[in-house]
């Protein structure tokens, strides 16, 4: 049982649920929403990114096992790929149960976050498209936090901007340690095309491009955007180098990771602004 339990979590890409879990909560709180609502919000998010990690482990069982990826949970036979495919279709069958809780608004926007994934891991994460689900997913957040409110507002559209920037960067940070293997397994999208060194500038110019709008979208300059600009603008430089010196290093991974932490804390920060 306990191992298991211990496979299900390993599939479920734990770490980057529950970042984008808290960030989700964290808008929540900035914007306003009543504590019941945030709370809600939460477990949605949660539900949400559980049941795209597991339908991505799921579906990607062959091409793992092909990989000899031992870090799979369905790879060492911890755990079925058809376990984890019933895991994904409850828990995205509980995210769409509880946004409606939300309200009709939220609800649509949320199905939007939900399809996006499931749309990228059921195959178009092979073509052009994956760039596409990745930043239509991440856009529609922050319009899921704002029209969750109990009179439902569209969010600032450079909110919205900064979600879809969010969503290209965690595109390229995503298949940046992959691109190797997934160019063996016929995958084409935009980061592979790219390649390492294009990829990494991309992605460092889309949250510098994020941090911007968190700080110059809002109608005050604050001091917390002061500083994601002056932030953001030491990583793309120390990013650009290493993209140079070392394309497709963990380095740069890290960077990115820092960069995308930057344009949320000015996202964040801008608070009830991001209401349109």
């Amino acid at each position: 049982m306990l191992t298991r339990a211990r496979a299900l979590l390993g599939a479920a890409h734990l770490g980057p649920s529950v970042v984008v879990t808290v960030v989700s909560v964290a808008l929540g709180v900035v914007s306003g929403l009543p504590i019941e609502r945030v709370a809600l919000l939460g477990a949605v998010i949660l539900a949400n990114q559980l049941s795209i990690g597991w339908s991505n482990d799921a579906l990607d069982a062959d091409r793992d096992r092909d990989a000899a990826r031992a870090d799979k949970p369905t790879v060492r036979g911890d755990v079925s790929p058809r376990t984890l495919l019933v895991c994904a279709v409850a828990s995205a069958t509980l995210a769409i149960a509880l946004s409606l809780l939300l309200g009709l608004a939220a609800a649509a926007a949320h199905l939007v976050f939900l399809a996006s994934g499931w749309a990228y891991n059921a195959g178009l994460k092979r073509t052009f498209w994956a760039t596409a689900c990745y930043v239509v997913g991440f856009a529609s957040l922050p319009l899921i936090v704002t029209l969750a409110r109990e009179t439902p507002q569209p969010a600032a559209w450079w909110a919205v901007g900064i979600g879809g920037m969010l969503g290209l960067a965690a595109h390229v940070a995503n298949v940046l340690p992959d691109l190797a293997d997934d160019a063996r397994h016929g995958i084409r999208s935009l980061p592979h095309a790219l390649g390492a060194r294009g990829s990494g500038v991309v992605a460092l110019l889309a949250l510098a491009a994020a941090a911007a709008l968190g700080a110059l979208g809002p109608p005050t300059l604050t001091p917390l955007g002061i500083a994601g600009l002056a932030a953001s603008a030491a990583l793309l430089v120390a990013g650009l180098v290493v993209v140079a010196r070392l394309p497709g290093s963990r380095a740069l991974f890290r960077v990115i990771m820092a960069s995308a932490l930057t344009a949320v804390v000015t996202l964040a920060g801008a608070g009830s602004a991001i209401l349109g």
